[in-house]
């Protein structure tokens, strides 16, 4: 069962004083039933808008084309979730199809009410459940998610950046929703958390549920995901499966390989140069630049074909086969 298929997906930002910015361009995947797929690539590369524009949480410059298809439930159709109104998003889709857990989960929580009061809300909103046994669930939902229970009635501002990051996950989890898009979910925490956190994200896919982690870092993709999407400059440059990725024959693309090489376990070399700026990309391969096998043929912009965008990919086996344990790729 296919939860989430993404089509062309574009989108850009009309911008007063320059050109266009092109923040995504002409995505396409999909993410099946009980399946996880991580998003990953540096920052500014568009990851965090693609979670926008499915949930249509974009700001009023966007331009969006494409479509964005998620599965219907019993005898619910199917729904764009690019073409849908606010009406439809906000009464049918946020919390209860689409669950979040957002990147800056302080912009997200309403300062005057306590961590239990945000639980409590969501579990009657969504579930229906009442008095005590939404209280009940509410404090099942943060142990989840290793929520202290002393912290429960403090307010957003009394938190730190991991414990606001841990009520954020507690919330997207509440509903059971369909999709689950985690964006950035282990900012702020320590590795063991960072474990125990997207081990519960992975709990959540199942029969009819599916997750799309958005992640800097690799250890937590190489843990849980059965996927790898990798994002460069607004485009989707590699997919593949996260058993090949992190291990043999490693990624195809040189930016996605440059990306492991950046790990302290494996060559500790960082991808040379900076990306280009989206409102200013080259009509050819975006990454050509920075990369040392690109020739006269990277002057046009090669299609995702086979899972695979370059027209030089690596075929050697990576340098090494484990997957990483603890790091974040530099620059990410």
């Amino acid at each position: 069962m296919t939860v989430l298929s993404v089509r062309g997906l574009t989108v850009r930002f009309r911008m007063r004083e320059s050109a266009p910015v092109r923040a995504v361009t002409d995505v396409s995947f999909d993410l099946a039933a009980g399946e996880c797929l991580a998003l990953v690539g540096e920052s500014g590369c568009g990851k965090s808008v693609l979670a926008s524009a499915l949930l249509g949480l974009l700001p009023g410059n966007a331009e969006t084309a494409g479509s964005a298809l998620l599965a219907g439930a019993g005898d619910d159709p199917a729904t764009d979730l690019i073409a849908a109104d606010e009406a439809t998003l906000a009464r049918t889709v946020r919390g209860r199809r689409v669950g979040l857990v957002p990147q800056s989960p302080a912009a997200h929580l309403t300062p005057v009410r306590t961590v239990r009061a945000h639980l409590t809300e969501t579990v009657r909103r969504l579930t229906g459940t009442r008095g005590r046994d939404a209280l009940r669930t509410a404090t099942e939902a943060a142990a989840r998610v290793s929520f202290p229970a002393g912290h429960l009635d403090r307010h957003p501002h009394e938190l730190s950046g991991g414990l606001a990051q841990r009520a954020a996950t507690a919330l997207a989890l509440v509903g059971d929703a369909p999709l689950l898009l985690a964006d950035e979910p282990t900012t702020g925490l320590d590795r063991d958390l960072v474990e125990r956190t997207v081990d519960e994200l992975r709990r959540h896919t199942g029969a009819t549920r599916a997750l799309l982690m958005i992640t800097h870092d690799l250890a937590a993709a190489a843990r849980i995901a059965d996927r790898v999407a990798v994002m460069y400059a607004g485009r989707l440059v590699e997919i593949a499966d996260a058993d090949a990725f992190f291990g043999t024959p490693g990624p195809r693309h040189p930016y996605a390989r440059g990306l492991l090489d950046a790990l302290p376990e494996r060559a500790f070399r960082p991808v040379p140069g900076r990306p280009p700026e989206l409102a200013a990309l080259p009509a050819g391969c975006a990454f050509a630049a920075r990369c040392a096998h690109a020739d006269t043929a990277c002057a046009t912009q090669p299609p995702l074909t086979g899972g695979l965008a370059c027209h030089h990919p690596h075929t050697a086996p990576a340098d090494l086969v484990h997957p990483p344990q603890a790091a974040e790729a530099p620059g990410a």
